[in-house]
């Protein structure tokens, strides 16, 4: 009977291992996918499509095309649950499928606690980046009838991001006035340098956006946002950007993890009692050292996912992983302009938006051609 590979998500660090699941299927081993959308949206341009800078077709990519051009299997479900000792995952359909190797890229979620209401359709936590899609789409449609409120709780970039993207879509979509406020429960952009900081304040407030800092958030209910010191502030719209925590299925399935809930891997990504699981991206915790939230470490992850998933269903040796050094970020404010920071170069402006687009837009073509 011929292996069972399983990819339960086809996110960042999985797209080596999808632009190579003909390999697999040459060796002779099953492939199948699970994933809760057709497409993968990229994180990286989410807050430009808000901002209307890119369409939801610029950012994303067709991820059961792919699989399934391959020969490979596509489902399109969520993972409820995995058993490590049956070697089966179970999606919330109940149903419940076998593998002999398991590779999870299920991501990351913004924890949803401060949220009073849950059916609320305005209010829009910034992960998954679908999301950002009805945000557009309600902020165009509100704002071209009345001037409205836009609250985004968060202060860090995300937040930024967020705030900034909203503004450049009210300013490109012509709409009646837009009042953007950021709740930042400590400084905004608490965790970086202070140049870094000051060129986000100074874009946000330079743009009439305003920056509540050292402002705890209490509850956020459906038109409005209440503070720990018990002020209200109405909202028509309301962004969550908080932060993010891994997906709770792989604590809830008994499987080894960091402090933070990731799924505690090895230097081969591999789990560190489960050696036929390996993980990626946001959902998992480095052993060796832990690693940011951005997406470059996913990036860097995928040729070590393709490499160990392949010898890891041969019986072959398996590769280490290496975070690498310091990584670029470049941060869209939503005017076309950006900030740039790579270890002591920093700075901001439209070259620094251009950078980013060029980059993204790359990064997109190269996967987006498995489509064709």
């Amino acid at each position: 009977m011929s292996k069972k590979l399983l990819l339960a998500g086809g996110g960042h660090a999985h797209m080596m291992t999808l632009a190579n699941l003909s390999r697999f299927r040459e060796k002779g081993f099953e492939v199948t996918v699970v994933q809760p959308s057709p497409y993968h949206y990229y994180s990286g341009m989410g807050p430009g499509m808000l901002g209307n800078t890119y369409s939801p077709e610029e950012i994303r990519f067709a991820t059961r095309k792919v699989v399934e051009k391959s020969g490979s299997v596509f489902i399109q479900e969520k993972v409820a649950r995995i058993d490590p000792q049956a070697r089966r995952i179970f999606l919330e359909s109940g149903e419940s499928l076998p593998y002999d190797v398991l590779s999870l890229n299920i991501g990351s979620s913004v924890p949803r606690s401060i949220i009073s209401t849950a059916s609320a359709e305005n209010i829009f936590t910034v992960k998954p980046i679908e999301h950002l899609q009805k945000a557009r789409q309600l902020i165009l449609e509100l704002g071209t009838e009345k001037p409205i409120n836009v609250a985004v709780i968060g202060g860090g970039p995300s937040a930024v991001e967020i705030a900034g993207n909203v503004w450049g879509l009210a300013h490109r979509g012509g709409l009646q006035p837009v009042k953007i406020q950021v709740f930042a429960r400590s400084s905004i952009m608490s965790g970086f340098p202070d140049r870094v900081r000051y060129k986000a304040i100074h874009s946000l407030n330079a743009r009439g956006i305003n920056i509540l800092e050292h402002c705890a958030v209490k509850a956020i209910h459906s038109t409005r946002v209440e503070l720990e010191s018990l002020q209200n502030y109405g909202a028509d719209v309301i962004f969550v950007a908080t932060g993010v925590n891994p997906s709770p299925v792989i604590r809830e399935s008994g499987l080894r993890t960091g402090p933070e809930g990731g799924l505690l891997v090895n230097r081969y990504l591999q789990s560190v009692d489960h050696p036929e699981i390996f993980g990626g991206g946001d959902c998992i915790y480095f052993q060796e050292q832990p690693l940011d939230k951005v997406g470059v470490y996913a990036v860097r992850e995928n040729p070590v996912l393709l490499h160990n998933l392949m010898a890891s269903l041969e019986g072959k040796e398996l590769q280490p992983f290496d975070p690498g050094g310091d990584y670029l970020l470049i941060f869209n404010l939503g005017d076309n302009t950006g900030i740039f920071r790579k270890k002591c170069l920093l700075f901001g402006g439209r070259p620094a938006f251009l950078i980013k687009d060029y980059i993204d837009r790359k990064f997109m073509k190269k996967f987006q051609a498995l489509e064709r």
